[in-house]
């Protein structure tokens, strides 16, 4: 059995990667005073800049949140074979408190709220068979594509979520953020219940638990799916840099979109596939894997710093850099989250926020 002092290494590592891939996404989104694209990155810029947002646009964004997706219902196995239905609405529920407060505090792209309600929705599925799993992520799939395609639409018509950090004082913010954190909130639901579900059907295989049993499964997952994440996330990326401006940007923007879901399930079965090849933990892969563990703690504290350094009211940084900028802020931060989860390790200390979800949840 898995304890707290032994655990799998893959979803851990797979976590605190993933939240590398989740501050690059958000720094970008605390700039203001920029025309953006699709993707909510500024088109003017250096070439740097204009780099930064092609890497990003192909192998960043909309990549994180399914994979973090996958891990959530990967997750919900794990929990369900230790404990009852009760405990799992429990901490879903618990996770969209944690969402709205993060919301109302912090930043309008909060995720957690949109896996607290995916969970709540989405418990009885783990009675399910594995031919009605796949079967419903594969309807879905059509769902997801008609949600993503609204939103183009919508930002076609009247542009992407940026400059909601322009406000100058803190209550103006805060009407901004819940504003548009509930509209983009049910989007996320959708668009996460693909690969949840399949996160589900990957833990009854015990993928990411047994690596080492799953190897070429493994390895063959990380290759397609992060190459069809590339393939479809690569034109969109050229529009938004301003490389190819002839493309119909809607249709970009959905083959991105659905793209993404292939991507953050090559990416969770890379980390998993890595776990096989490392053998005995240095303290790269220790540091890792104590963010992931603490994922919840650190993610919390990336909106923290971006606030301190990019908000007006705060750090101010938000008006005056770029893309490139931006993106190294986020790097230097998630590294500062690393050292911190790795100190909390040292010490056999969980993150804070963990800890407080989980004595809401077991009471």
């Amino acid at each position: 059995m898995l304890t707290r002092t032994r655990r799998a290494l893959a979803p851990d590592l797979a976590r605190g990667v993933m939240l590398l891939l989740i501050a690059l996404a958000h720094a970008h989104m605390y700039l203001s005073g920029h025309q953006t694209g699709f993707r909510s990155y500024a088109l003017d810029g250096s070439p740097l800049d204009l780099l930064v947002t092609g890497v990003q646009v192909t192998l960043v964004d909309g990549r994180a949140m399914p994979m973090f997706a996958a891990l959530f219902g990967y997750g919900f196995v794990q929990i369900a074979a230790k404990q009852n239905g009760g405990v799992l609405r429990r901490r879903s529920a618990w996770l969209l408190v944690f969402g709205c407060a993060h919301a109302l505090l912090l930043f309008f792209g909060d995720i957690l709220a949109a896996y607290g309600l995916l969970g709540l929705a989405l418990a009885g599925v783990l009675r399910w068979r594995d031919r009605s799993l796949l079967v419903f992520a594969g309807l879905w799939l059509v769902v997801h594509g008609a949600v993503i395609t609204v939103g183009g639409l919508r930002i076609a018509e009247f542009g992407g979520a940026s400059g909601m950090t322009a406000a100058t004082d803190p209550v103006s913010a805060l009407v901004d953020r819940v504003a548009l954190w509930s509209a983009l909130t049910p989007f996320f639901v959708v668009e996460l219940v693909v690969p949840f579900v399949l996160g589900v059907w990957a833990a009854r295989r015990r993928l990411l638990v047994e690596p080492h049993e799953h190897r070429k499964a493994l390895r063959a997952i990380a290759f397609s799916g992060i190459s069809v994440a590339v393939l479809g996330g690569l034109p969109l990326a050229l529009v938004d840099t301003g490389v190819w401006n002839g493309g119909p940007e809607v249709v970009l923007y959905v083959l991105h979109g659905l793209s993404g879901v292939a991507g953050g399930l090559g990416y969770a079965a890379l980390m998993g596939f890595i776990a096989t090849r490392v053998g005995e933990r240095g303290p790269v892969i220790s540091a890792l894997a104590a963010c992931g563990q603490r994922s919840l703690t650190c993610y919390l504290l990336q909106s923290v710093v971006f606030v301190a350094v990019f908000v007006p009211y705060a750090g101010g940084l938000g008006t005056e850099l770029n893309t490139a900028a931006a993106s190294g802020i986020a790097v230097l931060t998630w590294l500062a989250t690393v050292g911190c989860a790795e100190v909390l390790r040292r010490n056999n200390v969980q993150g804070p926020a963990e800890t407080l979800l989980r004595k809401l949840t077991y009471r």
